[in-house]
């Protein structure tokens, strides 16, 4: 692991195997580039993998400005020039990272050869944006462990903690967040709009849904899968954070749709 400035910013990332083509994930909101430590041993070895901790995430730069969607599709083609990737890659992201996986397919289509959308958290219905705004000042006001029980319990819930230590360990690294970073991130989301960016995109698409993800649920995130001529979508049995949770059913997921490349 490394740091690198791109953008402004100073971003930690991972670069990871020798294949010709780089994959680059980008992690869920509160998350970290060790979100897919456990998946991404399990991926086909064709392909380079790119990490990185997004602005206002891990131990990248901290947010203390309003952050934009925009801003954060810049971050990671800065991060990609910096890194001499100038070839098309094939992104991934979950959550919020799904979003930013969705920008930058919209637009910058030449350098997205292939698309993984991970519950993508695409925006806010406006009759929750003013509840969801509200929320982001609880916890830049109050910290993480004032929202940590409500907001886990549906990210995160009981039917997928099986691996108590994997839990411990995933909860300890999401209080860590800085609030401040975390707010800028909500309010960002509150002010999202993508389904027409969502519908420009042509490059081959795989959309995937938690089966007990009660914030992206399959029935949000299949109506997007529609707007891409010819993405497919899967639901798994898996929540929010599910390179976390079940990495390997996503391991499975993702290597199907990699083989396609």
């Amino acid at each position: 692991m490394d740091w690198i400035e791109a953008n402004g910013a100073g971003l930690r990332y991972a670069l990871s195997g020798k294949g010709r083509q780089t994959l680059v994930l980008v992690h869920e909101m509160g998350g970290t580039l060790e979100s897919w430590d456990m998946l991404v041993p399990q991926l086909d070895p064709r392909f380079r993998v790119l990490r990185y901790d997004t602005r206002g995430a891990g131990i990248s730069t901290k947010a203390r400005s309003p952050l934009s969607i925009d801003t954060m599709a810049q971050d990671l083609e800065s991060l990609l020039d910096a890194l001499g990737v100038d070839g098309p890659v094939l992104l991934a992201g979950c959550a919020v990272g799904g979003a930013i996986a969705l920008h930058f397919a919209a637009t910058r289509p030449s350098r997205v050869l292939g698309l993984i959308a991970m519950g993508p958290a695409t925006g806010i219905p406006e009759e929750r944006r003013q509840a969801i705004l509200d929320y982001a000042d609880t916890v830049q006001r109050d910290g993480m462990a004032a929202v940590a029980e409500t907001e886990l319990a549906r990210s995160y819930p009981e039917i997928l903690r099986s691996d108590a230590a994997r839990f411990r360990s995933f909860r300890a690294r999401w209080l860590a967040n800085d609030p401040d970073s975390y707010a800028a991130i909500y309010r960002m989301l509150a002010g999202l709009e993508m389904q027409a960016g969502i519908a420009s995109i042509r490059c081959p698409a795989l959309f995937m849904a938690g089966q007990h993800d009660p914030l992206r649920p399959p029935a949000m995130i299949e109506p997007l899968s529609r707007l891409v001529p010819g993405a497919s979508f899967q639901a798994v049995e898996s929540g929010h954070f599910m390179a976390v949770q079940t990495p390997e059913i996503v391991a499975e997921a993702f290597n199907l749709f990699l083989a396609r490349f």
